[in-house]
């Protein structure tokens, strides 16, 4: 497909379209929002989602969300979407449902947001009804807007980052400021958004069309020889300062876990980063986002530092090996980029149609691995379970949760009022403190994350419920350890939890205090 050139309008670089020294750009005229069929993206995603939350299970983030108590920050995460989920919870009710509203309410944001970077750089109706309908159905957003996790909210703050900065540069230099303030609220999530304003620094610096500017005699001031961006990021600091406080004066634990991750995912990661980068929208939609790579060199030389904070960052991911998904955010504005010479090209009704069907077909696709659309008791025999990690972390729960409490229930009377749950992982320990209570379990205890924070179970705990994949690593912990189940989720989805050993254990060996520090571990 060749890269076709835009309508003439906002976004195109050339004489006149510079301010000059203190002044704000000309106000170009911008394509309409086409809120139709925008609106109606937004309408039906925001139904099929709903219309799903409740499908499955939660997911073992979300289980862990609901523990964590009111914080500025914790060991392996900032306090917003910890704050969010215990908010809706106490507004709203504590159930799997409310716990999927901001996750839902993040994704249809995250669809207006990339339609207006469409319109921004001058996509009409069809652009923006291209990059509403495609970004809405793609894989990851889809999946990350039906469970709520961090990245949830990355999914809608980066983009937003993006459409303030590129109208800072194209437009009004003041939206540097508004750049700021999201960036500034996006640290509450994630101190990752720092990479990607490392990236549109190093952007701005190396791919800055200077000999382009002066040969076509624009005025266009170079953005950071302005203070705007400077005071923008004075405010991203002022706002996020209480969570970077809170960072300096506990060690940086946002580093110590970054640091986990790498060393626990880093050769999965970075072996997986790169088809990870075709799959993210699905492979029929990872063209439109190559050609807006080549269309925003090409056509939009102001915005070429966009293209460069691409391969920044792809090396940060790499070098850090913590997660896949890290460069999505910035992938979705080049597809919102890619949509704008791909409608110009769709002109004819033939190349429409084509269009459409490459749109539905990756629809339709993403739809069943993204969204809990295949029967959970059939889940087990099909690809999607593998493909798709989250859905096998949302099998499961209260069947595990029952079979720990009929362990529980074959205790000597007399143990009962002694014993504690002891889980591996943070996921476990929310399901029991999420469905224990109505099988009567006792409380539950973990050494993972900012769990392990919370302290060790009582010195009058001399019964613990261990829930294991390794029952020989308790050996010395505990004068005597004994199998006493296995957690099977009934529907042979092999999920981390299927087939973990549920363990008695009695007598700490030297105490809880003994014990308890060799049961921390971040990942």
């Amino acid at each position: 497909m060749a890269v076709a050139s835009a309508p003439p309008g906002p976004g195109t670089d050339g004489p006149g379209t510079g301010p000059g020294p203190g002044r704000a750009r000309p106000a170009e005229p911008r394509p309409a929002v086409a809120w139709a069929p925008v609106g109606a993206a937004v309408l039906v995603l925001g139904m099929l989602l709903t219309a799903v939350s409740t499908q499955y299970g939660y997911h073992r983030d979300e289980l862990y969300f609901r523990m964590l108590d009111p914080a500025w920050g914790y060991v392996d995460q900032p306090p917003l979407t910890p704050w969010l989920a215990r908010t809706f919870a106490e507004l709203f009710g504590d159930t799997l449902l409310v716990m999927r509203i901001p996750a839902t309410l993040a994704h249809l944001a995250a669809i207006v947001v990339i339609a207006l970077v469409t319109r921004e750089l001058g996509g009409r109706a069809g652009a923006q009804a291209l990059a509403a309908w495609g970004y809405g159905t793609a894989a990851i957003p889809l999946a990350f807007g039906h469970t709520f996790l961090t990245a949830s909210l990355d999914l809608v703050v980066w983009p937003a980052v993006l459409l303030c900065v590129i109208r800072a540069v194209l437009r009004d230099p003041r939206w540097w400021l508004a750049a700021g303030l999201v960036t500034g609220v996006a640290l509450y999530n994630k101190l990752l958004v720092v990479a990607l304003l490392g990236g549109i620094l190093l952007g701005l610096v190396v791919a800055w069309p200077w000999r382009m500017l002066r040969a076509s005699g624009a005025v266009t001031r170079w953005p950071l020889a302005t203070p705007w961006p400077w005071a923008g990021a004075v405010l991203a600091l002022l706002v996020g300062l209480p969570n970077l406080i809170y960072q300096a004066t506990n060690g940086w634990p946002q580093l110590a876990m970054g640091a986990a991750l790498g060393e626990n995912n880093g050769a999965d990661v970075r072996s997986e980063m790169w088809l990870f980068q075709l799959l993210t929208l699905g492979p029929p939609l990872a063209l439109i986002w190559i050609v807006g790579l080549v269309w925003l060199w090409r056509r939009r030389p102001t915005l070429r530092f966009l293209v460069v904070a691409y391969p920044v960052l792809l090396a940060f991911t790499y070098a850090a090996g913590s997660q896949t998904y890290y460069a999505t955010g910035l992938l979705a504005v080049l597809f919102a980029a890619g949509c704008v010479p791909v409608a110009a090209w769709a002109r004819t009704a033939w190349r429409r149609t084509l269009v459409v069907a490459v749109v539905t077909l990756n629809a339709a696709s993403c739809l069943v691995i993204s969204l809990p659309l295949v029967p959970v008791d059939v889940l087990g025999e099909t690809p999607v379970a593998d493909i798709n990690a989250s859905a096998q972390d949302a099998v499961g729960w209260p069947e595990y949760v029952r079979q720990i409490a009929d362990v529980h229930a074959a205790l000597p009377a007399g143990e009962m009022d002694q014993a504690v749950i002891l889980t591996q992982n943070y996921g476990e320990a929310g399901a029991v403190d999420r469905f224990g209570p109505e099988h009567g379990l006792p409380p539950v205890y973990s050494g993972h994350n900012q769990l392990w924070e919370y302290g060790p179970p009582p010195d009058s705990a001399t019964v613990a419920l261990v829930v294991t994949e390794a029952p020989g690593a308790w050996v010395g912990r505990f004068a005597e350890c004994a199998v006493r189940g296995e957690l099977d989720n009934g529907v042979d989805v092999d999920n981390e939890e299927q087939g973990a050993s549920i363990l008695v254990c009695r007598e700490p060996v030297g105490g809880w205090a003994a014990v308890w520090p060799g049961l921390r571990h971040l990942d």
